[in-house]
């Protein structure tokens, strides 16, 4: 390999060695897998379609096999960013750790430091909480899941019976909903100042839109456990 095919590769791993391209890392895939988590989210609140049957509609075409490579592509991308984002945050945590081993004494900003410390010990539950949900929604090793044909499941009736039958589910899935919450509003404003977006005249807005976008997505999670807990889905 020539030394000009090395340089390129040189700063690459000089530029993650430092803070700044470990914030970039978890940046871009925090774009990435907040564009999942919205797009997620928009699939499973068709739930609420005034076709009953619409979500099953969704369903049956993800897992038709003429979509099984684009499906497996997708999932290959979520998993890479997964790693790098998790490795990138304990290597940043475990960086600015033995940088500065004595904590401060002043919070000026209380919700925002809490949301900070949060970060830490969110994303492991954060992270358990996909894998249980994997277990529990797609491969029914949780609950006995329904089907309808080959490749067809009974997604509204799988959900419905997973949350309204089983209130540990649900109490689970709303708390893993409050920390996604917590995780993704430090996480979206915390990517802008990451990407030289910070400036005191404009982060108090990123804030606040970091907020309301995490408390929507909030909402709509957990409206669904909510709503098959409380009868207002049929299947």
């Amino acid at each position: 390999m020539s030394s000009i095919a090395i340089q390129p590769l040189t700063r690459a791993v000089r530029f993650y060695e430092a803070p700044i391209g470990k914030k970039a890392v978890m940046a871009v895939t925090g774009i990435v897998l907040t564009g999942y988590v919205v797009a997620h989210l928009l699939g499973n609140l068709q739930i609420y379609s005034s076709n009953p049957e619409q979500i099953n509609k969704y369903a049956a075409f993800l897992h038709n096999p003429a979509n099984a490579a684009a499906l497996w592509a997708a999932r290959g991308v979520l998993l890479l960013c997964v790693i790098l984002h998790i490795t990138a945050a304990c290597q940043l945590w475990l960086q600015n750790r033995a940088a500065r081993p004595f904590r401060y004494y002043k919070k000026d900003d209380v919700p925002n430091a809490y949301a900070a410390r949060t970060m830490i010990c969110s994303g492991p539950i954060i992270a358990a909480f996909v894998i249980f949900h994997v277990l529990h929604l797609t491969s029914g090793a949780v609950v006995r899941l329904q089907e309808i044909g080959p490749n067809e499941p009974n997604v509204r009736a799988n959900v419905i019976l997973g949350f309204s039958h089983y209130p540990a589910i649900s109490a689970f899935y709303i708390l893993a909903m409050g920390l996604l919450c917590l995780h993704l509003y430090h996480g979206v404003w915390s990517m802008f100042q990451s990407v030289g977006a910070s400036h005191p005249r404009y982060t108090p807005m990123l804030k606040r839109v970091a907020a309301i976008a995490a408390i929507l997505i909030l909402l709509g999670n957990i409206s669904i456990p909510i709503a098959a807990l409380a009868g207002w889905l049929t299947y």
